[in-house]
């Protein structure tokens, strides 16, 4: 199985494209997509709309992941994390390509085993659960790449199960 992980952002989207076989998760490609705030709103969104369904046509994945909004303190953060967030969902409508959506804390305990981890805990882990020999760089990159990672552990945890895991967390995609 072949995923998409998407770390939405107005200025950096992260992307992230993760092979699971048999339990076992390959990295097959990262890159950060980005925008500038010289562009309108509009055009900035189109472009990460763009890119991301030039990645969905490069890779052809069988599902994707996005990250949900988390704000923490920054508030103000929200909105434009949001339209990007909607751009990635777009780009995944448009290419055809099914969606889970998954919330940090989730992401985190999926891949380091607790959802209080931070950015450093969540990076070595990528870069262990995938056999990388560097840290995926940007960490939204590695943000993408966690959530990848998650989706596909769950998918095979779903299909393990008859999808009764997924369910029972209330996962939509089950």
């Amino acid at each position: 199985m072949v995923v998409l992980g998407i770390d939405p952002g107005l200025a950096n989207t992260g992307w992230g494209v993760v092979e699971e076989r048999r339990g076992i998760c390959r990295c097959r490609a990262y890159g950060c997509i980005h925008t500038t705030t010289e562009a309108d709103l509009a055009a900035r969104l189109r472009h990460i709309v763009d890119e991301l369904v030039s990645v969905v046509d490069r890779y052809q994945p069988h599902a994707a992941a996005v990250e949900g909004i988390y704000f923490g303190a920054n508030v103000r953060s929200a909105i434009p994390t949001a339209h990007a967030r909607g751009a990635a969902l777009v780009a995944c409508s448009l290419a055809g390509v099914e969606v889970g959506e998954y919330t940090p804390m989730q992401i985190k305990q999926a891949v380091v085993g607790t959802g209080a981890a931070d950015k450093r805990q969540v990076t070595y882990m990528v870069r262990s659960l995938l056999n990388l020999d560097h840290d995926p760089k940007p960490d939204h990159a590695a943000d993408a790449l966690a959530c990848a990672i998650c989706h596909a552990n769950l998918w095979r945890t779903a299909a393990a199960t008859d999808g009764a895991y997924v369910k029972e967390k209330g996962n939509p995609y089950a």
